[in-house]
């Protein structure tokens, strides 16, 4: 993907903030309904390779975990778009 648009980093700059969230999930894992290092990467890995198989990596985890998330109530969907929409105005400005 990053060849066909001509990008020199394939690594998409909302990458590392990606990982710091699941770095945090991960330190978190006893907070209640949410899922501990294993639970997360499991849940991911069967996403990933499953329902979300048609997107590239790391799309693929992004979506993954958001869905994880939505589905143990941790963030409803309108919250989740409310703040993607206030990041795409972000990025639009």
């Amino acid at each position: 993907m990053a060849a066909e648009y001509g990008v020199e980093n394939p690594v998409p700059p909302w990458k590392t903030s990606l990982d710091g969230m699941c770095d945090a999930l991960d330190r978190a894992g006893c907070a209640t309904g949410l899922p501990n290092f294993k639970e997360r990467r499991d849940e991911e890995d069967s996403l990933s390779a499953t329902v979300y198989s048609g997107l590239p990596y790391p799309e693929n985890q992004l979506v993954a975990l958001a869905h994880s998330l939505v589905v143990r109530g941790i963030i409803d969907e309108t919250e989740l778009q409310e703040r993607l929409t206030g990041i795409r105005a972000r990025l639009e400005a």
